[in-house]
């Protein structure tokens, strides 16, 4: 009998898209064969804490949280020997402590501490392999700043921009809100450079809203990103599934939100009831409840160029694993612009996936696949040499540490 591979799934985490984390960490874990896989769940709470439990692979266990971590095993990452593992954070102080070793890490965080590399640092330290982009990747990924220049400097068609920080906007309010005037003008589109979700995010079109939109955003981030409102604006949307040396897209999408920008509400309040359980998901329907049109109703020219752009900006920024880049394109002259790249998507964009033939438990396969390929590739490298430096060095007149 072949061995299940003990795949670690870890998400919440200190982020405003918490619960969007719960909800597609769900469906993931309903995607893995049992078969093949052993689950473990790990929850990180807002406060940054792991447990482990069974119950944590049930979306009911969260309806109250409070209850859910009582009943959990507080938990800690760690190595053991050639192995990361999870051990109980409250050791026992008589017998055998419980050593749960895994083969694999699935990060299903969106937003910041686990979107953002914090997490893959960790796995990283540890020697697992992980599925998604590296640490680089989606620090870079998750800054829409930084990514957008990256962007650029590829060629790869973005819309004009100016970044504030809060201590400039506090400092003097009206004079910032006179600077994005004239550098953007109204009607401008401000947001949070560092979250998603569509959290914090402000059409503006004079002075007031500018203002209020501002205050809104710097509740969430320290810099705010704004850009010119699109005319004639329609959403369409693209995954990517692969590495930086292959690479495949997905059909397209289009939201049909609710407002001229797409909100929080749109994407994860508008598809019935909320918390449904979503079938062989596992999970209730998160992203999935978003209402879109598959494929999106656009011309197979403009839907080749989108997948092409899609592809180039998964492997501007070193992305792997599954990614959804986000586009936006004006109605009438259908030119488009790279809004940003989800390197965790909500729901994993399995719903993009399973319509282009791609079933969610193969797409979580080739996720696990990816990450494995990606630690023996890693295995090849040299991270050191040997060298005689410590024994010939010198400190250059500066004094030594005192004598114990």
């Amino acid at each position: 009998m072949i061995a299940r591979i003990r795949a670690g799934v870890f998400f919440g985490g200190p982020s405003v898209e918490h619960e969007v984390s719960v909800i597609t960490a769900m469906q993931a874990i309903g995607a893995l064969d049992p078969q093949k896989y052993q689950v473990i769940p790990v929850y990180v709470s807002k406060a940054g804490d792991f447990y482990a439990g069974e119950h944590l692979s049930r979306l009911e266990s969260f309806r109250d949280i409070p209850a859910a971590i009582a009943k959990a095993t507080p938990v800690l990452l760690v190595r053991e020997g050639k192995d990361a593992a999870l051990i109980p954070a409250r050791p026992r102080r008589f017998g055998k402590n419980p050593v749960q070793v895994l083969d694999v890490a699935l990060p299903i965080f969106h937003g910041t501490g686990g979107e953002d590399g914090v997490m893959q640092a960790q796995f990283e330290r540890l020697g697992l392999p992980y599925a998604g982009p590296n640490v680089t990747a989606s620090a870079i990924g998750m800054d829409k700043w930084a990514s957008k220049a990256l962007f650029r400097m590829s060629g790869l068609p973005c819309l004009p921009g100016a970044r504030l920080h809060k201590s400039v906007y506090y400092a003097d309010p009206q004079q910032a809100v006179s600077w994005l005037e004239q550098e953007i003008g109204y009607p401008m589109v401000i947001k949070p450079y560092n979250q998603g979700s569509s959290v914090g995010i402000h059409k503006c079109r004079d002075a007031a809203s500018l203002q209020e939109g501002l205050e809104d955003a710097f509740l969430y981030s320290a810099f705010v990103l704004a850009e010119p409102a699109v005319q004639h604006l329609r959403e369409i949307n693209c995954a990517v599934l692969g590495d930086d040396e292959s690479a495949r897209a997905s059909v397209c999408e289009e939201p049909l939100n609710a407002t001229d920008i797409l909100t929080y509400a749109d994407k994860y309040q508008s598809g019935g009831k909320s918390g449904k359980l979503g079938g062989k998901t596992g999970g209730s329907k998160g992203m999935q409840s978003l209402s879109r049109q598959v494929p999106a109703p656009i011309s197979p020219e403009l839907t080749a160029k989108i997948r092409q752009l899609a592809i180039d900006a998964f492997h501007a920024i070193g992305a792997a694993g599954c990614a959804r880049i986000d586009f936006l394109m004006d109605g009438e002259t259908q030119e488009v612009w790279i809004n940003e790249i989800n390197t965790i998507p909500g729901s994993l964009a399995f719903y993009l996936w399973e319509a282009s033939g791609l079933p969610f438990p193969q797409l979580m396969e080739e996720l696990v696949s990816l990450a494995l390929k990606r630690r023996r590739e890693q295995s090849l490298l040299h991270t050191s040499f040997e060298t005689n430096l410590l024994q010939t060095a010198s400190l250059g007149g500066c004094k030594t540490g005192k004598k114990v």
